[in-house]
């Protein structure tokens, strides 16, 4: 028998407008041009060392990818980011379910971050009409088009709205593909389902992104640089609206794995950056540089010459270079640091603020690639 389950439909959805917000996007981005905090001498040392790798890694036409936690979003990171693809350096961008919310809500209402202790306690937590549906859908049909899921929301900014197919169109395509493209059809099914119980209508269906100038997705997806979003199911308020569909969802976040793990398999030469990101980050580069190894292993090769910068606000102490600590240090729980030693090449542990680092780097990489 099925055990049973909660009915989001039963649950009342607010307007965005009705929350109060702690961040604002015009008041609080961070300016690329603006004088950035100096660091340690030694955070100063491997931010050097940092420059040099991506420049060198960039001559030579090397991946840089970029991962990174909600928090730089939060802190109006946008534009810094924008900078950093627009002018080349960076070439591919990944961030956690959530920090895809807080780039969307910035370029939708201009604001974010809600108090979450007192919306729990009121049961209001995560549960907005406008979040839970505008990124559901995108995801949705994202997914029946083949969209990862950071290029469906970046795509859904960008052009401000969405294509909604009729329900008709999506039972034709049911039909004729069934038998040569079985995963076309149940990303059809899966639509059609999404059309059907919240009554879309087709066409175009638009939404204003007022803000968009500050949203990493939508600069992401003009310049044409992957943008990857890799979820957890549960972790993120858009869970909360029945307009989420964990099939298309499932759809979108594989693509973004696999285009990530593409990314990691021309790693070697390039450079990795982990900014702000404990879990998700080193767990899905473990799990991509071991499929990208297995594959350079059999053409005869190996990935070793890749740097990795980790870069988060906890005090690490441990020299790195001389493997792990013994279990009674503390430095040993830095899951992060511990994770990314196991991963070959060179890893280098900064203790930073991001707007401190990400400003340095504006900075200290300055204009187009070579």
């Amino acid at each position: 028998m099925p055990y049973p389950q909660l009915d989001r439909f039963a649950v009342r959805m607010e307007p965005l407008r009705a929350r109060e917000n702690k961040k604002s996007i015009d008041v609080d981005h961070v300016s690329p041009d603006s004088q950035p905090a100096p660091l340690s001498d030694e955070g100063q040392r491997i931010l050097e060392e940092t420059v040099g790798r991506i420049r060198e890694a960039r001559a030579n036409s090397r991946p840089v990818v970029v991962t990174f936690g909600a928090h730089s979003i939060k802190n109006g990171l946008g534009p810094v980011f924008l900078r950093l693809i627009e002018r080349g350096w960076f070439t591919h961008l990944a961030t956690n379910g959530a920090g895809i919310i807080h780039d969307w809500e910035f370029a939708y209402q201009g604001q974010s971050c809600e108090n979450v202790q007192t919306m729990v306690a009121e049961g209001r937590f995560g549960n907005w009409q406008d979040t839970g549906f505008n990124i559901n859908l995108a995801l949705n049909v994202g997914a029946y088009e083949g969209k990862g899921y950071g290029e469906s929301v970046g795509a859904m900014i960008e052009t401000e709205g969405l294509d909604i197919p009729s329900a008709t169109e999506l039972e034709s395509v049911i039909r004729d593909s069934i038998s040569d493209d079985p995963l076309k059809s149940a990303a059809a099914a899966d639509l059609l389902y999404v059309v059907r119980a919240f009554d879309l209508a087709p066409g175009r269906l638009k939404i204003p992104h007022p803000w968009k100038q500050y949203s990493i997705q939508a600069g992401a997806f003009r310049l044409g640089v992957p943008f990857t979003s890799h979820p957890m199911i549960g972790h993120d308020i858009i869970y909360n609206h029945p307009m989420n569909h964990c099939a298309s969802l499932g759809r979108a976040a594989q693509r973004d794995f696999l285009t990530y793990a593409e990314s990691i398999s021309r790693i070697d030469g390039g450079v990795y950056l982990s900014i702000g990101s404990a879990v998700m980050s080193p767990m899905v580069f473990e799990k991509s540089l071991s499929l990208s190894q297995n594959l350079a292993i059999q053409r005869g090769e190996h990935i070793d010459d890749h740097y990795i910068l980790v870069s988060d606000l906890a005090e690490s102490t441990w020299d790195w270079s001389q493997g792990e600590p013994p279990e009674d240090n503390p430095a040993y729980y830095l899951r992060y640091n511990k994770s990314f030693s196991r991963m070959g090449g060179t890893m280098r542990y900064l203790q930073s603020d991001n707007r401190d680092l990400l400003l340095n780097l504006t900075h200290q990489l300055g204009e187009q690639t070579p």
